[in-house]
């Protein structure tokens, strides 16, 4: 084999890889299904509201939280646009550097991500954690840091 050539993957490479990108599209679409029926939002909105709620003063500059649900600013700001008329959040020049937009978590969508919260986890232990040995729990962590790693500084 030259140096040129493909290095093709063998039957179990083959479906390893299969199976990665299975899970890769399977679970998102779980995971909204879940959050669709029960709570009204996707789960890409639902990271936003749980990434503001986990931050101090519920508050986070939009590149910062573009960084956090993985997502372009393009795309999160259609979804901020969504929260906001939803009245769970609101955008706001940062006053420490006004070239930054906040996006701020309000009462009401602190109260969205407190209801919305207990049927996702419950949802990601029954498709994720739930199938797993504690063992399997780690494996899968140390491979995804893995993953991650080799995609670039820039993955979360």
């Amino acid at each position: 084999m030259s140096a040129d050539e493909p290095r093709w993957l063998d039957d179990d490479e083959q479906a390893t890889w299969l199976a990665l990108v299975s899970t890769a599209v399977r679970l998102p679409a779980a995971l909204d299904v879940q959050l669709q029926r029960d709570a009204g939002i996707s789960h890409f909105e639902y990271q936003i509201l749980a990434g503001l709620s986990m931050s101090p003063e519920r508050k986070l500059r939009m590149s910062t939280l573009a960084d956090f649900v993985d997502g372009s600013l393009s795309r999160l700001s259609h979804a901020v646009k969504r929260l906001e008329k939803e009245g769970w959040l609101y955008r706001t020049a940062d006053p420490a550097d006004g070239r930054f937009t906040l996006a701020v978590l309000t009462d009401e969508g602190w109260g969205k991500v407190v209801d919305a919260a207990p049927g996702h986890v419950a949802e990601v232990r029954r498709l994720v954690l739930d199938p797993l040995t504690k063992a399997q729990q780690k494996q899968l962590r140390e491979i995804g840091r893995r993953i991650n790693n080799a995609i670039g500084p820039d993955s979360p």
